[in-house]
């Protein structure tokens, strides 16, 4: 039994989802990952967003994109939440949630 387990473990292949077709045409999701509450702000030609942590940290996953198909992560608003014991089991209404993300003078606010 143990070696069917692992023959059949061996046999996965996994892969990187890319919603682009390649020939201006898209499939969804377009984001294939669970980004609750998604804030998308424009800047130039450059599109960026944020989602909903709840208590993971890094926290606020900031995502960019040039056509709001293909994306890739840039960086976290937050690094830690404290105070530490609060956060460090889910608790409903715990967290961070439902964020905003704008951009105004040269600086990006994430609310």
């Amino acid at each position: 039994m143990l070696l069917f387990a692992l023959f059949a473990q061996a046999q996965h292949r996994s892969f990187v989802w890319c919603p682009d077709r390649g020939d201006s045409t898209y499939v969804n999701p377009v984001i294939y990952a669970d980004y609750s509450d998604p804030d998308v702000c424009a800047v130039g030609d450059d599109f960026y967003l944020t989602a909903s942590s709840f208590n993971c940290v890094p926290g606020l996953p900031i995502l960019h994109s040039r056509d709001l198909v293909n994306w890739s992560i840039v960086g976290h608003a937050l690094q830690e939440l404290e105070p530490r014991e609060l956060f460090s089991t889910p608790q409903h209404g715990c967290g961070v949630w439902a964020p905003s993300i704008r951009y105004h003078q040269d600086e990006f606010y994430v609310y």
